[in-house]
């Protein structure tokens, strides 16, 4: 069944009645492959009348005209429903007037369109209340090569007081079948990108995070799949895949009605969050970013990288560094001669940055532990007593660069930021403090403390820092912001505007600088902080195995080279090879002590790293295909293809194989059936031989899809992985 909505059979009798205002053509959001129609009924309102597979000009003309409904039946398809007339379910938009009056009616006034180059259509369609002097704008974007469509909402008014905004969400999409399944991504700190699926069935399903502008996505990540009829696969199944850009508290809400329509309402989260609006100040939403699939998750998911890599994520089509840390070789406890000699060890490895981690700052509260200093953004002038100059000279005299961590948005009690700017920190009057990690937020919807926060990353990166690890690790719990006064329940969204003045700031004056969006994890994985930043921190735990699923889940939606995925010592069962290889799923990087591998393990990751530097065009700007799920076996694959479908890297895990569990052949994905291939097995430790078949040997594109052959190791008793690159001949 092809994803859409098409008005009921009602529909079909209506008329245009004499007097009636002219009908607009219908209005098409269209990319290479999808179609959203809206379309203005008899009555004026916006009426959404397909989502799918793209149609012709003439069959777009041929869907069903909307008109008016009968008074106690809902108006299914409206666009855009507002609250406190005649809808029945969840609305999009909530206002409460200058006059007391909780209703809002939206006609449609008008509709623009414009185009950026060959791929971008924007369209925007003005609705208006015909009884108060309030107008909303759909925004669309139509990526027409990528087949995704980004939309957000713009509300102003000119009443003569503010009116009080209580929902607002940044689309509404009416989906139509038997059934729909969803697949979430839900966790906690160190299990983070769980995907777990159901069917949604009468009633309202909501995934929202109330954890304000810092850990938002701690528990949840906003971000899904809905397949139609039945759960989807990577290869088959009406797919809807959507993402909301926002680095706050968000509601994803589903509503399957009493005629079995499903109603899509993605956004912020209106908890606590009533919104005073004067006139003439427009109220903008977070973007929403979806695409269609008539053919799977996979799809989907390569839809949402290529989006992606082109147009979410800060240089996205640019090479990642590989970058050394210190944290689990040091953790804070180090002095200035050790991080030269790490530096040298980075070098060594081949690695292109250093990256400096906690514990560098703070004198009359050093930071020696996570309970002193955060704050205090000066070099600790016992462990760096030439302060960090000397570190970014010391990187450079050794072929490489210096990166650093910072955690701007916080504090701890016991510092001198605290000492001096206790009315900077968001904290509820005449209430304890309530302590995460020893620290407090800090209060960005002061324009003091964002240019306190811009100043902090500023001066590390005009000393020559050329990579910046900004962590964030707590959520906002009893909050309340001494610069807002009255108005509390605007401190979930203005935080994070505020926030993204910082990060407009920051990219003016740096942008190309590559950062890392890191939350204590994956708690920071969405759009509306990745256009700043190059990379994120999937999950504070390090463990390969574990990080299968981590990163399995985040590829759903975010493509390869923004996965920060590094090798670590958090298991040390599992080999050194093993580690390597799970990191190349994502960005690699790595954080151990050099100066105890082994010399064939210093040998094998020098050549790790250089197979990720020459296959940084596959594995960073490729297509992923996902050909075996951790979630379904023991045997994990996942096939990396370059765009001309020349080059091709294949991952596979065997996460210990029972006695006697079948090894069966991977069919490959996204080659051309007619190129021969020459497949070769690489990563293998100093006199390790390579022990799959398909080794060295040469195969049609259309034999490797249609047949396959094996990746995991039959008799394996322990984990193992295997790298194969697969060269067109």
């Amino acid at each position: 069944m092809m994803l859409r909505f098409l008005c009921c059979l009602l529909l079909l009798s209506r008329f245009v009645p004499a007097g009636a205002q002219a009908i607009p053509p219908p209005i098409a959001i269209e990319t290479e492959h999808v179609s959203l129609v809206l379309t203005v009924g008899t009555n004026q309102k916006l009426y959404q009348t397909y989502l799918g597979p793209k149609l012709t000009a003439a069959d777009r003309q041929s869907l069903p005209q909307p008109g008016p409904f009968d008074a106690y039946m809902p108006a299914p398809g409206e666009a855009y429903v507002p609250a406190g007339t005649d809808n029945l379910f969840e609305p999009a938009i909530g206002m409460v007037h200058a006059d007391g009056n909780p209703s809002l009616a939206l006609v449609f006034a008008e509709v623009q369109t414009s185009q950026t180059g060959d791929d971008l259509i924007t369209t925007t369609v003005h609705l208006r209340d015909p009884a108060y002097p309030v107008d909303v704008r759909l925004h669309f974007a139509a990526y027409q090569k990528e087949d995704v469509i980004k939309t957000w909402m713009e509300i102003t008014h000119r009443e003569k007081k503010p009116v009080v905004l209580t929902n607002y969400a940044s689309a509404m999409l009416r989906l139509h079948a038997p059934h729909y399944w969803l697949t979430q991504l839900h966790g906690d700190w160190a299990s983070e990108a769980k995907e777990v699926e159901g069917e949604l069935t009468s009633g309202l399903k909501v995934i929202d995070s109330k954890l304000g502008g810092t850990r938002a996505g701690w528990y949840q990540t906003p971000s899904f799949f809905l397949a139609l009829d039945k759960p989807a696969t990577e290869t088959s199944g009406e797919v809807l895949a959507g993402t909301l850009a926002w680095t706050g508290s968000f509601r994803l809400a589903f509503e399957v009605d009493n005629l079995n329509t499903l109603r899509v309402l993605p956004g912020l989260n209106p908890f606590a969050s009533a919104y005073t609006l004067p006139a003439n100040q427009p109220f903008v939403t977070p973007e929403f970013i979806f695409t269609y699939s008539p053919a799977g998750k996979g799809p989907a998911s390569r839809n949402l990288h290529r989006w992606a890599r082109r147009y979410g994520v800060l240089d996205g089509t640019a090479p990642r560094p590989t970058l050394l840390n210190n944290w689990e070789t040091t953790l804070t406890a180090f002095t200035e001669s050790r991080l030269d000699s790490l530096m040298g060890d980075a070098a060594r490895l081949g690695a292109q940055i250093f990256l400096l981690d906690d514990g560098w700052f703070g004198n009359k509260y050093p930071r020696n532990n996570d309970k002193v200093g955060l704050g205090d953004w000066q070099p600790d002038r016992a462990k760096l007593p030439h302060g960090l100059g000397h570190l970014v000279q010391t990187a450079t005299k050794a072929g490489i660069k210096f990166g650093i961590w910072v955690e701007p948005e916080m504090v701890n009690p016991k510092s001198e930021l605290y000492e001096k700017h206790p009315d900077w920190v968001l904290r509820l009057p005449n209430r304890p403090e309530d302590y995460s990690r020893n620290q407090l937020v800090l209060d960005l919807t002061n324009p003091k403390v964002q240019d306190f926060v811009f100043q902090v990353v500023d001066e590390q990166l005009s000393q020559g820092v050329a990579y910046v690890k900004w962590d964030c690790n707590r959520m906002m719990t009893s909050a309340y912001s001494p610069y807002l006064g009255r108005d509390q329940s605007h401190l979930y969204i203005d935080y994070v505007r505020g926030l993204y003045k910082v990060f407009d700031r920051m990219r003016s004056k740096y942008p190309h600088v590559p950062m890392m969006l890191c939350s204590g994890g994956g708690a920071r994985a969405d759009y509306g902080g990745l256009k700043y930043f190059t990379d994120f921190w999937a999950s504070d735990n390090t463990d390969a195995f574990e990080r299968v699923f981590i990163q399995w889940g985040f590829l759903n939606f975010f493509p390869s080279n923004t996965l920060a995925s590094h090798v670590t010592n958090w298991n040390r069962q599992h080999t050194l090879k093993f580690r390597t290889d799970v990191a190349l799923m994502g960005k690699l990087g790595y954080d151990l002590d050099v100066s105890k591998l082994s010399v064939d393990e210093l040998t094998f990751s020098r050549q790790a790293v250089q197979n990720y530097k020459r296959l940084t065009p596959v594995l960073a700007q490729g297509d992923v295909f996902r050909l075996r799920s951790p979630y379904e076996g023991n045997q994990v694959a996942l096939l990396y293809v370059d765009e001309a479908q020349r080059h091709a890297v294949a991952l596979s895990y065997n996460l210990h194989t029972r006695f006697h569990e079948p090894v069966l052949p991977v069919r490959f994905q996204g080659l051309n059936p007619a190129q021969r291939y020459l497949v070769r097995e690489i990563n293998l430790m100093p006199g390790q031989k390579d022990t799959l078949p398909a080794h060295d040997h040469t195969y049609s594109g259309d034999y490797l899809m249609k047949v396959g052959v094996l990746l995991s190791d039959p008799d394996a008793t322990q984990l193992t992985s295997h790298v194969l690159e697969v060269l067109a001949e």
